[in-house]
């Protein structure tokens, strides 16, 4: 999970910089900050469950195991990107590791991810969804309808709720009348619970309760953490409507350091061994920028391929 969190934290970090440098096009939203909750729900996941993404998508899908290769290549516009260049930031996806795609549109995810527990409920796997959202986008209809219909059908869909406070520029005190984004499962017969999500041990933990609940045929969970983004909104965003003692306190509750302190103080793993494995990511990191750079982009023509797919006649429902 150390890995992870820090592959996801330097790959964000290499977005940031090429972004400034213009070689990113498109808008990026990095997860810098919210990488305790990506990594600790997928940790609970195998390569056949499915999760939904959102706009600020890149750390569900290195946590759900990705190429960094291809997604720095997808970043770049490059032709050998998970989807040919053509999605970019806000719209990778991976059908054979289960990455329904990460999605510009608010509230997106919650209506695939049900359809996705739906599908693996009709054809009696033990499958299960994870859906990955933001606190603003429970204002959304999607969300209600999602949790309606999942608790109604006791789907194995388990819906994360990434609370970083704000909703673009506007904090969730000011669009929502609750304290606790779980209270809304109420409404729906579903169990619900708020957690620290900086905290990648707690995040497993309640993750993994409800995943086995998934699978056992019980249905539905709301999960609600919380959590801070480190960068504005988006890339070029000042995030001047942030208190600076705001941004400050929420700084020292880090997800990265906290976990290097557990693993170092609980003898799980020494410095050098810490510091081999930065050494690993940032390889990692450096092969995945060399391959994007030396990768072409796709020929203008490509611009009217892969819009339709073919009809798959097993996917009809009779």
């Amino acid at each position: 999970m150390y890995r992870k969190m820090l592959r996801i934290r330097k790959f964000e970090k290499t977005a940031s910089v090429f972004f400034a440098e213009g070689k990113i096009p498109g808008f990026v939203h990095l997860y810098i900050g919210e990488e305790a909750i990506a990594v600790g729900a997928c940790a609970n996941l195998r390569d056949d469950d499915y999760i939904t993404s959102t706009h600020r998508g890149h750390g569900h899908i290195v946590a759900k195991g990705s190429n960094l290769k291809y997604m720095m290549a997808e970043l770049f516009g490059k032709e050998t990107g998970y989807c040919k260049g053509k999605g970019g930031s806000m719209h990778i996806a991976d059908a054979e590791l289960g990455i329904l795609g990460a999605n510009g549109i608010v509230g997106a995810g919650h209506l695939i991810a049900t359809g996705s527990a739906w599908s693996a409920q009709h054809r009696g796997t033990d499958q299960v969804s994870v859906c990955f959202f933001g606190d603003a986008s429970t204002n959304q209809s999607t969300f209600h309808e999602a949790m309606n219909l999942a608790s109604l059908w006791k789907l194995p869909v388990i819906f994360v709720c990434e609370n970083n406070l704000y909703g673009i520029s506007v904090s969730q005190a000011r669009h929502q009348n609750i304290q606790d984004i779980s209270q809304r499962a109420i409404g729906y017969g579903m169990p619900s619970l708020s957690a620290d999500g900086n905290d990648v041990l707690t995040v497993y933990e309640k993750v993994g309760e409800a995943v086995s609940r998934a699978r056992a045929g019980e249905g539905p969970t709301l999960l609600e953490f919380k959590t801070y983004r480190q960068h504005g909104h988006f890339e070029g965003d000042p995030g001047a409507y942030r208190p600076k003692e705001e941004v400050e306190a929420w700084l020292q509750k880090d997800p990265l350091p906290r976990l290097e302190s557990y693993l170092l103080e609980n003898g799980v793993l020494t410095e050098e061994e810490l510091e081999t494995i930065r050494r690993e990511v940032d390889e990692e990191i450096r092969e995945a920028l060399e391959f994007a750079d030396a990768s072409p982009y796709p020929a203008p023509e490509s611009s009217v391929q892969d819009i339709y797919s073919d009809l798959i006649e097993e996917a009809r429902i009779r």
